[in-house]
């Protein structure tokens, strides 16, 4: 019986595990919380509607790590969000102490899991549950290229007026303001989207992409994006429940990959049922290099600031 555990059930975790259970991915879904009340009621919330969404795992809420126990794929989205205002750098010491006791948790509890980390600073808090859990390096994975790469396919989809679903895109490096969308591998249905598009506003459109997170913070004031990151990880989610092979760009630990030595940073990746089954190695441009490296930087720069 395979069982997903949501750890934080703000607004990315509580739709996190909707969407698990609505798409059929666990028997069993867990959402965890220190608050007390609230994942045991928008669990209850949630179930009430497998009737109607014709679902049958059961969602079950709880302040304890207790009923985890032995869960196959842990999401770890507990920490604060954004405000207005804030970086994701700014929120690096209070997460760290967040994630940490969350990692510590879950390791005691299941050993085996997959971990998808979705806290921000998301590359910097992979790296603190890789660091803490001791787990091999393809069963921790961080959230961040699925989410960075829906918004640019959104935004060009949006300029072109085609679906999304003939826009196809790439977004590499670290999640913040240095990421890297590599527009050489930006398509609609095949065609180079810089065919089909200015360079200026190409350019126009990766800068959108790079600031999708404050864009929607500055609008709610008090909240920060939580529809698109969940369906994000509820995808990797997938390809990792269904050993579905799917090649999705993730942050993951590098070893000399693309250059790189100990460093989280979104690259393409396959995922399937042991984790990262492969680092999908891109021949980049001299000049997408010093971007993918210079995101890289940034990541480590925050790394070294952790007491870990």
């Amino acid at each position: 019986m395979r069982k997903i555990t949501v750890i934080g059930a703000g607004n990315v975790g509580a739709t996190t595990a909707q969407r698990i259970a609505e798409k059929h991915l666990a028997e069993k879904v867990i959402l965890v919380d220190i608050l007390e009340g609230i994942p045991q009621g928008k669990s209850l919330d949630m179930w009430q509607s497998a009737p109607v969404e014709e679902f049958d795992a059961a969602v079950i809420g709880s302040n304890s790590y207790d009923l985890t126990q032995n869960s196959d794929i842990v999401v770890i989205t507990a920490g604060l969000a954004r405000k207005p205002g804030m970086s994701r750098d700014d929120l690096l010491h209070a997460n760290t102490k967040i994630v940490k006791s969350v990692t510590e948790h879950v390791v005691e509890k299941s050993p085996n899991s997959i971990l998808i980390v979705v806290s921000n600073p998301l590359d910097v808090m992979s790296y603190v549950a890789l660091k803490v859990s001791g787990f091999e390096k393809h069963r921790v994975i961080g959230m961040a290229g699925v989410l960075d790469s829906a918004r640019f396919r959104l935004f060009i989809a949006e300029e072109l007026q085609v679906s999304v679903r003939d826009v196809h895109a790439m977004v590499l490096g670290g999640h913040g303001d240095s990421m890297v969308p590599l527009v050489r591998y930006s398509t609609v249905s095949g065609i180079p989207v810089s065919e089909l598009i200015s360079e200026k506003r190409i350019d126009e459109l990766v800068n959108r992409a790079r600031n999708g997170g404050i864009e929607i913070v500055n609008h709610l004031k008090t909240g920060s994006a939580y529809y698109a990151p969940s369906s994000s990880t509820v995808e990797m989610v997938e390809a990792i429940a269904r050993n579905g092979k799917r090649l999705l760009p993730c942050s993951v630990w590098l070893e000399g990959e693309y250059g790189l030595n100990n460093v989280f940073c979104g690259v393409p990746v396959k995922l399937g049922s042991k984790g990262v089954e492969e680092v999908i190695e891109l021949k980049l441009t001299p000049e997408e290099n010093t971007a993918l490296k210079k995101s890289a930087d940034d990541v480590a720069a925050n790394i070294a600031k952790l007491n870990i």
